[in-house]
C-alpha cells in the first residue's frame, strides 16, 4: 500500500471528521478507523508483526499530506505512528505484553520528563503528573519519560534520561485539553498515583544516543531500526506542522483569489498579497524538500549501517527546526493579511492558524538549542550535546 496515495484518498473523510473531532477534543472513533485501517498508524511497525515497516521517507511524506487535510489527524498519526517504531527497539517481551493479543494496539506518550523515576529490584517506581499524550484514549497504553540517577558518559555523569512503557491499568487520563488549537488531538494528561514498570519496560535515552546495540534490534533487524530515536520522533513533529501549514496556505489562496478589497480591486490583484504567498510557498517548499532529503540520507545510512553522527542529527534537527519557525512566520504574514473576517471563531482561517501555533508550540520544535548546537560545532567552540 502507497502511504500518500492512501492519505490522498482519505482526504475529503478526514476532512469532513474535523470539525466533530475538535468538538469531541479527541479524535473521533471514525477518524481513529481511518487511520488504523489506512496502515498510517501501523507503518513503522514492524512487518513480523503485521505492520507496515515503510521507509521514513514514505512516513513523513503520508504525514504531511494526512495534516494538510486535518492537522489534529495528521499529529496524531504522526506521533502516535512513531511509537510502534520506539516499542520494536524494546525487548521482544515488551512487545509481545503489548501485540500478542492484539497486534493493532496502540499507546500515546509524554517524554518531557515532570514526572519521577526510582530504580528498585527488577526495574522503576513511576509516579507523576505529564502532559500533552496525544491520542492517548484511544490508546492502551503510554511510554513516559523520566530521570532516573545519572550514567558515565565519555568519564563525565549524565542523567539518565529514560523512556518507561505502562499499561492502561497504571495510569490515569486527565480530561483537561480545553485548547484554541489542535483540540482534536486529545492531548490529556497522564497521572500515574505509582506503578512499577518492569526492567524489560525501560530504555534509555542515552543508549539511543551513544549507538549501543538494543534488544529489539535482535529481532527487528531492518534498517528503519537503526535509524536515530531523536530524528525520527522531531521529523513526525515536523512533517505534521509543515502540511498543517500547507493546509494553511491552500484556504488562504481558496479564500483570498475572489476576494474584494474595501477600496475597491481583488486581493489577488495586490502586489504584495502576491508577494507574502510568494514567499510562504517557498519557504514551505524548501522546508518540505530539506525534510525529505534528511529523512532519505538516514534511510540510506541506515541501508549501509551507518550510524549517524551527533553533528549530522543536530543539523538535521535544525533544518526541522528552522524550516518551520520560517513557514510559521510566513503564515502569520499571510493570516495578517488576510480578510477582518477571519477575527471571527467559525472562520476557517482562525481554525487553522491556531493549528499551526498549537503544533509549533512543541518543545521538541523549538529552535534556540539546536541552533546553538550546530553553531558551535561549526565555529569549534562545543560539541553537540549527546542527547540530539
Amino acid at each position: 500500500m502507497n502511504l500518500v496515495t492512501e492519505a490522498k484518498r482519505l482526504a475529503p473523510q478526514l476532512a469532513e471528521t474535523a470539525a466533530r473531532d475538535r468538538e469531541l477534543r479527541r479524535l473521533s472513533d471514525q477518524t481513529w478507523k481511518l487511520l488504523l485501517d489506512g496502515g498510517f498508524l501501523r507503518s513503522l511497525q514492524p512487518a513480523r508483526w503485521g505492520g507496515g515497516e515503510v521507509a521514513l521517507i514514505d512516513f513523513v511524506d503520508a504525514m504531511t499530506e494526512l495534516s494538510r487535510v486535518s492537522p489534529a489527524a495528521g499529529w496524531v498519526a504522526g506521533v502516535i505512528g512513531v511509537h510502534p517504531w520506539q516499542l520494536a527497539l524494546f525487548d521482544d517481551a515488551a512487545q509481545r505484553e503489548l501485540w500478542d493479543e492484539d497486534a493493532a494496539t496502540m499507546h500515546s506518550s509524554s517524554y518531557n520528563p515532570t514526572g519521577k523515576a526510582e530504580k528498585v529490584a527488577g526495574g522503576y517506581r513511576v509516579s507523576g503528573r505529564w502532559s500533552f499524550s496525544s491520542g492517548c484514549d484511544h490508546c492502551r497504553g503510554v511510554m513516559l519519560g523520566a530521570i532516573c540517577g545519572s550514567r558515565e558518559v565519555a568519564g563525565k555523569p549524565v542523567r539518565d534520561f529514560r523512556s518507561f512503557l505502562l499499561r492502561r491499568d497504571q495510569y490515569q487520563i486527565d480530561d483537561n485539553w480545553q485548547v484554541a488549537g489542535l483540540q482534536g488531538t486529545g492531548s490529556k494528561d497522564i497521572v500515574v498515583a505509582d506503578a512499577f514498570v518492569p526492567e524489560h519496560r525501560s530504555q534509555s535515552h542515552i543508549d539511543y544516543a551513544t549507538n549501543l546495540p538494543l534488544p529489539g534490534q535482535k529481532l527487528n533487524d531492518g534498517p528503519l531500526y537503526r535509524l536515530p530515536w531523536s530524528v525520527v520522533f522531531h521529523m513526525a513533529l515536523a512533517s505534521a506542522t509543515l502540511g498543517s501549514a500547507r493546509g494553511f496556505v491552500d484556504l488562504w489562496i481558496a479564500h483570498t483569489r475572489d476576494r474584494t478589497l474595501s477600496f475597491g480591486g481583488r486581493a489577488a490583484d495586490d502586489a504584495l498579497m502576491q508577494k507574502r504567498l510568494a514567499e510562504a510557498t517557498w519557504y514551505l517548499d524548501a522546508s518540505i524538500l530539506q525534510m525529505r532529503a534528511d529523512a532519505i540520507e538516514l534511510g540510506e545510512m541506515a541501508q549501509a549501517r551507518k550510524a549517524a553522527p551527533m553533528e549530522l542529527r543536530a543539523r538535521m534537527r535544525w533544518n526541522l527546526n528552522r524550516g518551520c519557525e520560517l513557514v510559521g512566520q510566513a503564515v502569520a504574514e499571510l493570516f495578517r493579511a488576510a480578510t477582518g473576517r477571519t477575527v471571527f471563531l467559525d472562520h476557517p482561517l482562525q481554525q487553522r492558524f491556531h493549528d499551526l501555533q498549537a503544533a509549533m508550540a512543541h518543545a521538541y520544535l523549538t529552535p534556540d538549542q539546536v541552533a546553538r548546537a550546530v553553531g558551535g560545532s561549526l565555529l569549534g567552540t562545543s560539541k553537540p550535546e549527546f542527547i540530539l
